[in-house]
């Protein structure tokens, strides 16, 4: 095992060698040495990670699922009603139902959620919960995190489409003992399908600009062994000028259940190509980018008294970003090539005994990166593959942590406290304690009462440390983030109506964004001394078809969010940390029509906080606000047995937005597709 525990100090260019040595040789270690060793071995360096179990059985038709569901990414798995958090979790009929065919898109349905998209169709989004960036929020792909050490506008570069997707769980707030380090502002868990059965699954859309998606999958199950594989493709000519885009995604999950407990693996790799308008700068319109994402974990589940949870796991990225898709000025320097590795190990054990639950564990993840321009100088330079270039820079860093915690449940109480410690390899001081408690009391059956204090941290990129362009500075001496959230809240649940309320504060110290003085065109990257959110959520499912009949709407959800930041950093401009959502509504209506056909209606108003940088016909940058909008969305479905045909229609009214300054987003866009599932016994 010696490979293993070396890991913190391999740098990234052995990522793959380092990484082959262990799928070789890890079945010939276990059988050298008993499952007990093996175990107590991953337990002193991996992490408690948030693992994923099988999906709720729970039916769930057009609604928005505010209670009784399984929360899996959590180091220990409890039923949402036991948790003294709030949170949002979509289940698998409901995306199907809804109008969106990306991940992005359902996720903006989420009332807490900020999810900005320059490009459209999961091409490139940012995902923010409650004022948080895209870079303090942690995505995970079955409990396993991925994301990206480079920038989190590589976070949801996910090998997996939206067929496969058996739910979303969004957890809200910081929250370090629960969800491991990188969760600055929450978290989300993607859950894939398990195969229940053996079936072919063939899907195809088409729609506006050119758009083509296709799916085939497939799964078979014999005994106590499964297997699921899929592949998708999707493309479009592009809505505008240079937004054209191919992806493509294979994913596969397998798993083996014994005696003894459930072995699961999965792997994937996705790859992208497409038109980058404007992306990071308006100044250069013509921008182009190539990104490819490979994947792969192994996750052992005993069913002991002691429930034990070791996961290893891998992912590398590429990306190529052209700030000139076609001729370029002879001042250009070149294309952008970087290359990351991300190598972790975790292990979580939770105990169910008479004082409660307990959980503890710990982990190692090392990251690095191969660039061009991201990193320290290189002695010896590598050669970027099918290239004509060279990666001239490098980083490395480990970071460790080890967590306890614990849940009692007394009577109508529930209360969870625990910590985290943490060290970063290259950061000072080097070891750091975060704690956490969170408390809840059953008023009654209907009415429940939460409230939770928790800390975290985030370390900066390697994009917020070394990337340096022509409009963009970054700063290697850039300190990690900080925050401390406190939140109140009340669950209710009567009948044919439930809902959810919560207010929130969190103070954040040393935020990191890119800032710049007004009259200047550089953006820098920089520490904030102090930036403070205080915000609400509210919203409620009605369930009108039990109460008034079949004249109304099925069910109707109504969802408000609101967020006031203030900082502590003179006169500069923010480019993320200030650009918050400071209020979204979204609405939403589900109806059906007999036994096979459904409508789902969805609007929803956003409210930006903060500018972006314009210019105008002489070449002049200028400040501009953001404006808020409205926009709907709707979908029609007919469903009969392992058929489902469907057509839809995104931004109805044809509005001009921007999530993005600089990128507008797509007028009306409508599609149509089917979907057919054949099943073997």
């Amino acid at each position: 095992m010696r490979y293993i525990l070396n890991i913190e100090f391999l740098c990234v260019s052995n990522i793959d060698f380092i990484w082959q040595i262990i799928i070789n040789n890890f079945f010939r270690y276990i059988k050298r040495i008993n499952l007990f060793t093996f175990l107590v071995i991953l337990f002193n360096f991996q992490t408690a990670l948030l693992f994923a179990q099988e999906p709720d059985t729970t039916d769930v038709k057009m609604k928005y699922s505010l209670d009784e569901v399984k929360v899996t990414a959590s180091k220990m798995m409890m039923i949402n009603s036991q948790m003294a958090r709030l949170l949002s979790v979509i289940e698998s009929e409901e995306i199907q139902l809804a109008p969106a065919e990306s991940l992005p898109g359902i996720l903006s349905y989420i009332v807490s959620a900020d999810v900005r998209q320059r490009g459209a169709e999961g091409v490139q989004a940012d995902l923010g919960i409650r004022g948080g960036t895209f870079d303090q929020t942690l995505i995970l792909l079955n409990g396993v995190n991925i994301t990206d050490p480079q920038t989190g506008h590589h976070n949801l570069n996910l090998p997996v489409s939206l067929s496969m997707v058996e739910r979303i769980e969004l957890l809200k707030g910081a929250d370090a003992r629960m969800y491991g380090p990188n969760a600055f502002s929450g978290a989300v868990n993607i859950v894939t399908k398990q195969a229940a059965g053996s079936s072919v699954l063939f899907s195809l859309d088409a729609g506006s600009y050119g758009y083509l998606n296709g799916d085939l999958s497939g799964s078979l199950k014999t005994g106590n062994v499964s297997h699921n594989l899929a592949g998708n493709y999707k493309s479009s000519k592009g809505y505008a000028d240079n937004t054209d885009f191919d992806i493509s995604n294979i994913f596969y999950s397998g798993c083996l259940v014994t005696g003894r407990g459930r072995l699961a693996a999965q792997l994937g790799f996705s790859g992208k190509g497409f038109g980058a308008n404007s992306f990071y700068t308006p100044k250069y319109p013509d921008q182009f980018e190539e990104t490819r994402t490979s994947f792969m974990s192994l996750r052992w589940e005993s069913v002991n008294r002691i429930h034990f949870t070791p996961v290893v796991y891998f992912r590398r990225h590429y990306d190529k970003f052209m700030l000139f898709r076609e001729e370029s000025p002879e001042w250009y320097a070149g294309h952008n090539y970087h290359r990351t590795g991300v190598i972790g190990a975790n292990v979580s054990s939770w105990l169910l005994w008479k004082a409660g639950k307990t959980s503890f564990g710990g982990s190692c993840r090392s990251e690095g990166i191969v660039s061009n321009i991201l990193g320290e100088l290189m002695e010896k330079q590598l050669k970027v593959p099918h290239e004509d270039a060279f990666y001239t820079h490098s980083k490395n860093r480990t970071t460790a942590s080890v967590f306890i915690e614990h849940v009692c449940y007394l009577n109508k109480w529930i209360i969870g406290a625990g910590a985290l410690m943490n060290r970063v390899s290259d950061s000072n001081p080097g070891i750091r304690f975060f704690p956490g408690t969170d408390i809840g009391y059953q008023l009654n059956p209907e009415i429940k009462l939460e409230a939770s204090w928790n800390t975290f941290l985030r370390m900066p990129t390697f994009t917020d440390l070394y990337y340096s362009s022509p409009t963009n500075i970054g700063n290697a001496g850039l300190e990690p983030e900080y925050s401390s959230t406190l939140e109140g809240g009340v669950k209710l649940n009567k009948g044919f109506i439930k809902g959810q309320a919560a207010l929130f504060y969190r103070v954040g110290r040393n935020m990191i964004d890119w800032l710049k003085m007004e009259d200047d065109e550089i953006w820098r990257a920089g520490n904030l001394t102090q930036v403070n959110s205080v915000g609400a959520e509210i919203k409620m499912q009605l369930r009108l078809k039990e109460l008034a009949g079949r004249g109304w709407p099925d069910n109707i959800f109504l969802g408000w969010y609101y967020n006031e930041q203030d900082k502590e950093a003179g006169d500069y401009i923010s480019h993320y940390v200030m650009d918050n959502l400071k209020h979204k509504l979204v609405l939403s209506a589900g109806k059906s029509f007999g036994k096979f056909i459904f409508l789902d209606i969805k609007g929803y108003f956003r409210d930006r906080e903060g500018t972006y940088t314009g210019y105008n016909n002489e070449g002049t940058c200028m400040e501009i606000p953001y404006k808020a909008f409205w926009l709907f969305d709707a979908k029609a479905m007919y469903k009969k047995n392992n058929l489902r045909v469907f057509i839809s229609a995104n931004n109805i009214f044809n509005r001009e937005y921007f999530d993005m300054g600089n990128v507008p987003q797509p007028g009306r866009w409508i599609k149509t597709g089917i979907l057919y599932n054949l099943n073997f016994l």
